[in-house]
C-alpha cells in the first residue's frame, strides 16, 4: 500500500466538474476521482489535470481501478434525479440514484482489504429523506451500519455562504473511533423535522449507530444576488423590452406589485423570475411568471431536474430589464472563483453547475 504524505487523501465519485474538490483543496489532497460524462471530465481535466480522473461507469468499477492507498475521506454526490420530488419517484432502483449501490460496493471492498476510509460523505436533495416512504434513507443508513460506521445526517442550505436556496442532505459516516463535532440531540440550524422524522423511522438498533453532527455556525453572508450578476455577460442577451412585457403580463397583481415597488425604490434591485404553472379562479392551470426580491437567487436546477432556467429580472433608474442567467453566474451561485474554467456552450455550463454541490459547504 502506497503511503500519502502529510495531506489528508480523499477519493471523488460522481465528480462532475470537481466541485467537492474545490470546496476541499488544497487542504485535501485528491489521489481518485471518477464520474461517467466525457463533457464533465473534460472540464474536470481542465481545471485539475489529467492525473486522477477515471471517466467510466461506476458500475464498471472495482477495487483494482482505485490507487492502493487507504483514503482518510470518499465523497460521493450520486445522482439526485431518482430521489428528487420533481423526479419519478424510482428512489435508489432507478437507473441513476441506483449507482449508489456500485458505489457502495466498491467502499465495501475497501473496508475488505484492510483500507476504510476514515469519512464516508454523500450528497443528495433532500428528497432523499421521504423518498419511498424513507425505506431510502434507512437503507442508506443500514449501509453504513452494516459496514461498521456510524453516520449522521444534516440538511445545509447553500445560501447560508452564496445567494442560492439550495437546501442539500449530507450523509457523514465515521468510523466507531472518530466522532468528533457530535452532540445528544438534533439542532435547529442542522436538522429540521424531516430530518428528525426520518431518524425516528430508523428503529432503534440503527439509532444506535446514528450521530447527531454539531457543526459550527457559519459567519453571516455577506454577497448578495446583485454582487454575482455580470453587467455584459457574454453567453446570453438581454431581452428585448417586448420580451421583459410578456414576462410582465404573465404576472398576478401580487407579483406586479413587487415589480411597481422596485421601481418606487429607485435604487438597483436584482431579483430572480421563475415561471410556474399555477391554477386560475376557474380552477384551469395558467402559466405565471413570479418574481423574488430576497436578495437570494432559486436553486440551480438542469432540465432533467425538474426546472427551466432562471431568469434574473433587473430593476434600476425606473427601467425594467430581463435576461436569462449568465453561466458565470450560475458559477459564482455555486461558489466558483472566476478562475474555474467553464464550458463553452451555455447549456452544458448550466448543466454542470447545476448538477453540482456547492463549493463553500463542502469547505465548511
Amino acid at each position: 500500500m502506497v503511503d500519502t504524505d502529510t495531506s489528508p487523501a480523499f477519493f471523488e465519485f460522481f465528480a462532475g466538474g470537481g466541485m467537492a474538490r474545490a470546496g476541499l483543496s488544497p487542504e485535501w489532497q485528491c489521489w481518485f476521482a471518477n464520474d461517467f460524462d466525457h463533457k464533465k471530465g473534460s472540464i474536470y481535466r481542465q481545471n485539475w489535470g489529467d492525473k486522477e480522473l477515471l471517466t467510466a461507469d461506476i458500475r464498471g468499477l472495482s477495487l483494482a481501478n482505485l490507487p492502493p492507498i487507504r483514503p482518510d475521506l470518499v465523497w460521493a454526490s450520486f445522482p439526485c434525479q431518482d430521489l428528487s420530488l420533481a423526479g419519478a419517484g424510482a428512489g435508489l432502483r432507478g437507473d441513476r440514484s441506483g449507482t449508489f449501490w456500485p458505489f457502495w460496493r466498491l467502499v465495501e471492498a475497501l473496508v475488505q482489504d484492510g483500507r476504510a476510509p476514515d469519512i464516508v460523505t454523500l450528497e443528495n436533495v433532500c428528497g432523499t429523506l421521504t423518498s419511498h416512504e424513507g425505506k431510502d434513507f434507512t437503507a442508506i443508513v443500514s449501509a453504513f451500519a452494516q459496514l461498521g460506521y456510524r453516520v449522521g445526517a444534516l440538511v445545509v442550505d447553500a445560501q447560508l455562504f452564496v445567494p442560492q436556496s439550495r437546501p442539500r442532505l449530507f450523509f457523514v459516516g465515521v468510523r466507531r473511533d472518530h466522532d468528533g463535532l457530535a452532540t445528544e440531540q438534533a439542532s435547529d440550524l442542522w436538522h429540521p423535522t424531516a430530518l428528525r422524522r426520518a431518524f425516528d423511522r430508523l428503529g432503534p438498533t440503527l439509532q444506535q449507530s446514528w450521530i447527531w453532527w454539531d457543526l459550527p455556525a457559519p459567519n453571516r453572508r455577506n454577497q448578495r444576488l446583485i454582487d454575482i450578476v455580470e453587467p455584459s455577460p457574454a453567453d446570453v442577451d438581454w431581452h428585448s423590452p417586448g420580451e421583459t412585457g410578456r414576462l410582465l403580463s404573465m404576472m398576478s397583481d401580487l407579483h406586479r406589485a413587487k415589480i411597481q415597488r422596485a421601481v418606487e425604490n429607485g435604487s438597483k434591485i436584482v431579483g430572480g423570475l421563475y415561471r410556474r404553472t399555477r391554477r386560475d379562479e376557474n380552477d384551469n392551470p395558467i402559466q405565471r411568471a413570479e418574481v423574488r426580491f430576497d436578495d437570494v437567487a432559486g436553486c440551480l436546477r438542469t432540465p432533467a431536474g425538474g426546472s427551466s432556467r432562471q431568469t434574473l429580472i433587473v430593476v434600476d433608474d425606473g427601467q425594467i430589464r430581463s435576461r436569462l442567467v449568465s453561466g458565470r453566474e450560475t458559477a459564482r451561485l455555486m461558489g466558483l472563483p472566476d478562475s474555474f474554467e467553464l464550458p463553452n456552450r451555455y447549456n452544458e455550463t448550466y448543466h454542470l453547475t447545476g448538477d453540482g454541490v456547492a463549493v463553500p459547504v463542502v469547505r465548511h
